[in-house]
């Protein structure tokens, strides 16, 4: 049996998207196959990395992808939006099972201090995880 396959959309695929997507493949990359894209692009963010390493978390691997590399081009079980940019201008396309949303605030956009901006990025980093932990168990009991 196939995995479902399991798309976060934001608008850079620079922070929440990407730590969605680490978090997916640590706690049920055996149960999915979790990929992240944004609707523009950009660098991950150099925090994103920061904060992930934090807590033995690598994602030296991961890139920042547009949605066009998925669109129309498998079937997506989900497609969760990590942002309300993503999810008011993410298009209808086939091939999509379920759509999720999930709105977290954008670190990125936070101002600080070099440490207050880091704790934005953990602050968001542990809803993120909290979050992908419940919907497994929310998941494991439809079953």
């Amino acid at each position: 049996m196939s995995k479902a396959k399991v798309l976060f959309l934001c608008t850079k695929n620079s922070v929440r998207s990407q730590m969605a997507e680490a978090f997916l493949k640590k706690y049920a990359g055996d149960r999915f196959e979790v990929y992240s894209a944004g609707l523009e692009p950009g660098e991950i963010n150099p925090y994103t990395k920061k904060v992930m390493d934090e807590i033995d978390i690598d994602i030296s691997d991961q890139r920042s992808k547009g949605l066009m590399e998925f669109m129309g081009k498998m079937h997506i079980g989900y497609l969760i939006t990590v942002c309300s940019k993503a999810e008011e201008r993410c298009p209808f396309f086939p091939g999509i099972a379920k759509r999720l949303h999930w709105p977290f605030d954008d670190p990125a956009l936070f101002e600080g201090t070099e440490e207050e901006k880091l704790n934005k990025f953990r602050e968001i980093r542990d809803q993120i995880k909290e979050k992908i932990q419940s919907w497994l168990k929310e998941i494991d009991n439809e079953v």
